[in-house]
């Protein structure tokens, strides 16, 4: 018997998305990440649901590819990445903001 399982790698997600749209589906118990371009669906969920101890609903991904940022007469292009959109169970959140 075979085990398809993969080993959980903690580097695939490399940090939350803190946008205006990003705070508003907080709201709606979704949260964004910048995930490793690599990473398929199956991985992120089981990273995040053993990093953060939740049960996750769903996982949206979307390629950001990069785009062209000018500064003066110098241009350059932002980073690629990866998007992940983890939608959770109604009764679980991530703590983003600590309280202080």
């Amino acid at each position: 018997m075979t085990n398809n399982t993969k080993s959980i790698n903690i580097d695939i997600i490399k940090h939350p998305i803190i946008t205006d749209k990003s705070t508003q589906l907080l709201e709606e118990n979704q949260y964004s990440f910048a995930v490793d371009n690599q990473a398929d669906k199956e991985e992120i969920k089981k990273t995040i649901e053993y990093t953060f101890n939740v049960k996750i609903k769903q996982v949206n991904t979307c390629n950001r590819y990069p785009k062209k940022k000018r500064v003066g007469k110098f241009i350059g292009y932002k980073k690629r990445y990866k998007k992940a959109i983890i939608t959770l169970e109604n009764n679980y959140s991530i703590q983003l903001f600590p309280d202080n």
